[in-house]
């Protein structure tokens, strides 16, 4: 399988506390990989890492290598550059923005990428029809249910076709019957789009389903 991800010697430190020890890990492309592992194991560091949100301690032996680009080799208006147009986020709160509409903010990344007008419009209506809440695209995020706001937050992460979406207990927020309907739509996703997903997740259902579990335990892989 040709790989997407490949990380090398991934090491985060905060003060005297080392919340990620040494990781190598390698996602593969079209892959659905569930990182899972008790509160506190370095889950969401690893993501942020692996999602270029946040930056490994650096060694002679750290690589980050994310679709045939060494990031850790990008200075910080690049780096952004390649995380809005090749990398999608979802998080367990929406992180939508109230002030906007529900088609506004799901616009919000090609709109940052410079990108306005009809043809950005009409993809995110498209994204929003094939994720079932088309109906919804003139609503604010406050009247909007849990499971909306986060098909929404989906749309928004899908706006720039990126690669890879990483998404950081996406139904941690959600009922059972709304989580059970968005992990299904990741992998509708997967298999209609091509996207790559890597998920942090307590969810033994959605952890089940992944093509592959990474688990962490004090900061280290141990699966």
């Amino acid at each position: 399988m040709e790989s997407i991800i490949t990380a090398k010697g991934l090491t985060k430190t905060y003060g005297e506390l080392c919340v990620l020890k040494n990781v190598d890990i390698t996602i593969n492309k079209g892959e659905i990989v569930a990182i899972i592992g008790p509160s506190g194991a370095g889950k969401t560091t690893l993501l942020q890492l692996l999602g270029t949100l946040i930056t490994p301690d650096v060694s002679a032996t750290t690589s980050l290598d994310i679709q045939n680009t060494d990031v850790l080799d990008l200075n910080a208006k690049q780096l952004a550059n390649f995380r809005n147009q090749s990398l999608g986020f979802i998080f367990q709160f929406h992180e939508l923005l109230d002030e906007f509409t529900g088609l506004e903010n799901v616009m919000m990344p090609a709109m940052i990428d410079g990108r306005k007008g009809k043809e950005v419009e009409q993809r995110a209506l498209e994204l929003l029809t094939l994720l079932g809440v088309q109906h919804r695209v003139d609503h604010k995020p406050n009247s909007l249910s849990g499971g909306e706001q986060q098909r929404i937050a989906v749309a928004r992460a899908l706006m720039n076709s990126p690669a890879i979406i990483f998404a950081d207990e996406p139904s941690g927020n959600l009922d059972t019957q709304n989580a059970e309907k968005l992990h299904e739509l990741f992998f509708k996703l997967r298999d209609e789009l091509g996207q790559t997903f890597v998920i942090v997740t307590h969810n033994k259902e959605l952890a089940k389903m992944a093509d592959r579990t990474i688990e962490l335990v004090d900061g280290e892989i141990v699966t």
